[in-house]
């Protein structure tokens, strides 16, 4: 019975292996710029920061970071999908404020997940809703988060005739004490949503992304997905961060395995002013998965 079962299940997992070879990449890319599409995703992106600001010698500082964010919605009923994304970001080198200088500092990074029902519409709008989560995992106390933060997350996309569209927003307020001494809240991680406040206040970040895809020919597309945040307690222009963006990606075929590459390019409008972000290119591996349900 148990041998029947597992080649039942290897056996199906080939099938949809293969009907996703036959597709075409074009088709893939479309389907792939819905946000609510059943397909899974393996997503490693690869980023490289630039930094700039009024501490001496911010302007030389620059960041390496590798991130794994596995996409497996669930599907509840048509048009309606659970997703759980765990985000798992790893730390090659990131400049944090030191004691005298920067310092460059590597390894595991506070993990970060949400839990979230995703609908699509009739009217081809699509609606996200759920409750985001960011956990003090870092190996490194230098890039140690000292609180967890929980909150919700809001989503609202928009299918077009070209594409797709849309807006995620979270608001994470930390929960437990902020004083944590094996923690520091001197290290700038862009992405991260659980950025803390200075001092001992508790973390009160509203964050997000928003993104846009433009289809093109042969599983080409016009895409970028920058994401921003807003320290509710940070000091005087040291509170916004959000970038304008824009990039390109293709899906091809490694053999069976369909795998979407993109490239993109963000320019920080508003940073903070004493250490922040101010270029960053985004490189993406994304192998497409059959889904394991």
């Amino acid at each position: 019975m148990k041998k029947t079962l597992l080649f039942s299940i290897i056996f199906s997992l080939s099938i949809i292996g293969f009907a996703q070879e036959e597709e075409s990449a074009s088709d893939l890319a479309k389907k792939l710029a819905n946000p609510n599409a059943t397909l899974g995703q393996m997503l490693f992106p690869i980023d490289y920061i630039h930094y700039s600001g009024d501490i001496p010698d911010a302007n030389n500082q620059n960041a390496f970071l590798l991130n794994f964010q596995p996409s497996l919605p669930i599907p509840v009923s048509e048009g309606l999908n659970l997703y759980v994304r765990p985000l798992i970001p790893i730390y090659l080198s990131q400049p944090v404020i030191g004691s005298s200088d920067f310092e460059s500092k590597g390894g595991l990074g506070n993990i970060s997940a949400d839990i979230a029902i995703g609908k699509t519409w009739p009217s081809k709008w699509i609606t996200l809703a759920g409750v985001f989560g960011g956990f003090p995992t870092a190996t490194n106390k230098a890039l140690r988060s000292s609180q967890v933060t929980l909150g919700p997350e809001f989503m609202v996309a928009k299918l077009t005739s070209f594409g797709a569209l849309g807006i995620i927003i979270s608001h994470a307020w930390g929960v437990g004490d902020p004083s944590d001494p094996d923690a520091t809240s001197t290290t700038v991680t862009p992405d991260d949503f659980w950025i803390a406040a200075s001092g001992s206040a508790n973390a009160s970040v509203t964050a997000g992304q928003y993104f846009y895809t433009i289809n093109l020919k042969n599983g080409w597309q016009i895409n970028a997905t920058p994401t921003y945040s807003y320290n509710h307690n940070g000091t005087d222009g040291n509170k916004f961060t959000f970038p304008i963006a824009t990039g390109a990606q293709k899906v091809l075929k490694a053999g069976k395995m369909p795998i979407r590459l993109g490239l993109q390019y963000w320019y920080y409008v508003a940073r903070p002013d004493a250490f922040g972000p101010q270029h960053q290119i985004r490189f993406t591996v994304a192998p497409v998965v059959p889904l394991p349900w």
